[in-house]
């Protein structure tokens, strides 16, 4: 079983139930869309972390809203990287749970974060308090690509985000980008 089986296991969690499908089919056929936000946050984290992105346009095959993560993926320039399975998904996790977790520690909340990757207990984020470590360009970003409410977005970020992060780092650390490529 790989690591995008068990993110698509997760779909049997909170807010999840959308059928089956997989991964592959779309990115997200039997994925939670809480799930597909996490990861479309690591994706979104990822190429505004570049120095240069080499996002598509907004007006280029934009997702239409509820979509998969494919959709997701596609609407920041990665769609094709990522879906071969190269240096682009696993680089895009890795990259973006790096990213991810400095804003966490810029914002004061690292040790929660750090719990996440770790392999002890998993420390617990309100949504209000993850509503002050994402910007609001990010939950915008999310809203506009899942099709959720801002409030459905936190509430179930909160609650799955945690999960999502310690499953990406099984060993208590950032996986190098080969390392997720493998595990996909």
């Amino acid at each position: 079983m790989g690591l995008l089986d068990i993110l698509t296991g997760m779909s049997n969690g909170p807010r999840g139930g959308l059928g089956r499908g997989g991964f592959g089919r779309g990115f997200g056929g039997g994925m939670s869309p809480i799930v597909m936000a996490a990861l479309g946050l690591l994706a979104y984290k990822a190429v505004k972390g570049m120095k240069a992105p080499q996002a598509a346009p907004a007006s280029a095959g934009a997702p239409k809203p509820g979509g998969g993560l494919g959709d997701i993926l596609g609407s920041l320039g990665l769609g094709g990287a990522a879906a071969s399975g190269n240096a682009g998904l696993g680089g895009v996790l890795s990259g973006g749970l790096g990213d991810l977790l400095r804003q966490f520690q810029n914002a004061g909340k690292g040790d929660v974060a750090d719990s996440w990757v770790g392999t002890g207990q998993n420390k617990q984020l309100a949504p209000r308090d993850l509503e002050k470590v994402l910007t609001p360009e990010q939950i915008e970003f999310l809203t506009e690509k899942t099709g959720m409410s801002r409030e459905e977005l936190i509430a179930g970020l909160s609650e799955q985000l945690p999960q999502v992060v310690d499953t990406l780092t099984p060993e208590g650390r950032v996986p190098a980008a080969h390392e997720l490529n493998r595990a996909i």
